[in-house]
């Protein structure tokens, strides 16, 4: 006796427990209670159940009642609860109403795996827009339309892009007239002569008589400019590379050249200057002064006579360059880019017209 006592209480907590689970609670709630003609209220319907069970909602196609318009239907919304055990699914109803009364709202009913599950009803009160008919005369008639002000807000975007519209039309204008231009480029080079010889020395001499530069305390740097001058004329006016040689080696070459008494000065300035590069020697200042006087004998009794009155005269070199594959491809891309630039700026200043005016 006991034990079917004991196996009839384990089956009713079973059947407590099942129920319990697959319990199913309906509630509707409205925001608000009292709206006045062609306002809104929005009524919330949710079902809590067992997250295993499927519910429907009740679909309404214009009006939830007479007189109560529905406006929006909006997706239900779903919440896990207990661990994902039970869900809570929430669907809003936008309604409104123009007729004032007080409007009934039955209960709505859900569907949860087959069986039906309603809410408790609900009630909205319309009101109508108080009306003074004791002053007739506050009442006005439809107002006129009204044109907006003008502001110079509303035009700014369209007096910049009218202003960016011109250079670009321009630099449009001018690319396809490259492009159609087909005429090779004429470049027209002026090439300076080279100064004779003697004449580019003597330019040398008259910038180290300027500077001053034997009177500065460093006869080294003198000496080195000094000799550099005369190392270039040599090689421009005899023809080998006086540059690259000794002392030594230059004045053998020139007595090849030149008579001994010719080179005699020239050749006491070159040891003059090795004892002051490699040597540490300090001369005097008359020696200095002695030293550029015998470069500059050197240079007019050697330079050429045909170059005395001689005025080179600059060179000009015509150069014909046909247009490049590269060239044009860069023109007909700068076209493409510009153009559309263009007809978007156009595009939208159209826009912006047409919402202006319309």
């Amino acid at each position: 006796m006991n034990k079917n006592i004991i196996l009839l209480i384990l089956v009713w907590l079973l059947s407590a427990v099942n129920v319990a689970a697959q319990s199913v609670t309906v509630e509707a709630r409205i925001d608000s209670l009292q709206i006045l003609i062609g306002q809104q209220a929005k009524i919330q319907l949710q079902v809590a159940m067992d997250a295993k069970q499927r519910a429907i909602f009740p679909t309404y196609v214009d009006t939830l009642v007479s007189g109560v318009e529905l406006i929006e239907t909006s997706k239900p919304d779903s919440q896990f609860l207990n661990d994902h055990q039970r869900i809570l699914i929430t669907q809003e109803y936008t309604v409104t109403s123009f007729d004032s009364a007080l409007y009934y709202l039955p209960p709505m009913s859900i569907t949860v795996d087959g069986k039906i599950y309603k809410s408790k009803a609900l009630a909205l009160k319309v009101y109508s827009i108080p009306v003074d008919t004791l002053h007739p005369d506050q009442f006005f008639g439809q107002k006129a339309i009204m044109k907006a002000p003008f502001a110079w807000e509303d035009w700014y975007g369209l007096i910049a892009c009218s202003f960016l519209a011109l250079p670009f039309l321009g630099i449009l204008i001018y690319l396809i007239m490259r492009i159609r231009d087909n005429k090779p480029i004429i470049r027209k080079v002026k090439i300076e002569p080279k100064l004779p010889p003697h004449q580019a020395a003597m330019k040398e001499i008259e910038r180290m008589k300027g500077e001053k530069v034997w009177q500065k305390e460093n006869p080294k740097e003198y000496y080195t400019q000094l000799t550099d001058v005369i190392r270039n004329y040599i090689k421009d006016r005899f023809g080998f590379n006086a540059l690259e040689m000794t002392s030594t080696e230059i004045i053998s070459e020139l007595l090849d050249i030149k008579n001994k008494e010719d080179i005699s000065e020239l050749n006491y300035l070159f040891q003059t200057a090795d004892l002051v590069k490699f040597a540490k020697h300090d001369p005097q200042m008359n020696e200095n002064d002695a030293n550029l006087i015998n470069a500059i004998d050197f240079i007019n009794e050697t330079k050429q006579v045909e170059e005395v009155n001689q005025k080179p005269q600059p060179t000009e070199i015509t150069i014909i360059e046909k247009r490049s594959l590269r060239t044009k491809v860069l023109l007909i891309c700068g076209i493409v880019f510009l153009s559309t630039a263009l007809l978007a700026t156009f595009i939208y200043i159209g826009m912006q017209l047409y919402e202006l005016f319309a």
